[in-house]
């Protein structure tokens, strides 16, 4: 499957409007997540692991205890594309 090109900074400020919580950090988009509890962490993980799989396109990440940190980054076209803020959007929808 292609991947689709690289978003010019426009396009991504333009994108990350739609997506308050989300911001640019590099080549990629974060947002930093705190839930109530480790099982509620990692129950919320487990939700985007599956949509990844769905959307074959998976984030980087880190969780510490009741904290989720989430980086979206297309490897392939070394940046964020549509790809990355169409699952930011889908990340946010599973809130």
């Amino acid at each position: 499957m292609a991947r689709p090109p690289r978003l010019s900074t426009q396009a991504i400020e333009s994108g990350l409007v739609k997506l308050p919580d989300w911001s640019l950090d590099g080549d990629a988009i974060v947002r930093h997540f705190q839930f109530s509890s480790f099982v509620v962490a990692w129950a919320f993980m487990s939700k985007v692991a599956l949509l990844a799989e769905k959307m074959d396109h998976h984030p980087d990440w880190r969780n510490v205890y009741n904290r989720v940190d989430v980086s979206l980054s297309t490897h392939d076209a070394g940046g964020i594309t549509e790809m990355d803020m169409q699952m930011a959007m889908a990340i946010d929808g599973l809130l």
